[in-house]
């Protein structure tokens, strides 16, 4: 089964943003992630409706940040993008006359419940603005590094 990566992806693609100077195209977008266009600009109009982004037009134009990336939580790009289902097992659709499935179901149920929520309250824990401080803290230890190398 195919994940469903769009959350990650957007991710990714909002701390980018964060960190170009000035807006990124589709077609920037899209060569980064290795997909079409048209899938980014479907993926990112979800981004848009919520205020996360704004497109602007003509040349020179593209995608930028529309709010402060502290505003936003991992939870608010998951529900921006359509909020897809967070775990893909489950239980047999349907009702059932057999004591056990009911057995079954209802614990698979209340385990995968209990899980959503536990990873939901998470993603409204963590806001884009952390990441953007731990990507700056990892690249300004891997630049150290890498400069230190070149003087030894």
């Amino acid at each position: 089964m195919r994940r469903d990566s769009r959350l990650s992806r957007m991710l990714h693609v909002l701390l980018h943003m964060a960190r170009h100077d000035g807006p990124m195209t589709s077609d920037a977008i899209a060569s980064m992630l290795r997909t079409n266009p048209v899938v980014v600009r479907r993926t990112m109009a979800g981004l848009r409706d919520a205020g996360y982004v704004r497109s602007e037009k003509g040349h020179g134009g593209g995608w930028v940040l529309a709010c402060d990336l502290d505003s936003i939580s991992l939870l608010d790009v998951h529900r921006a993008v359509g909020g897809p289902q967070v775990f893909a097992i489950g239980n047999e659709a349907g009702p059932t006359h057999c004591l056990v499935e009911t057995l079954v179901n209802e614990a698979v149920a209340d385990a995968l419940s209990e899980a959503e929520a536990l990873l939901i309250a998470r993603f409204g824990a963590v806001s884009l603005g952390e990441l953007a401080r731990g990507f700056d803290a990892r690249y300004a230890e891997a630049k150290a590094l890498a400069e230190s190398r070149g003087r030894a």
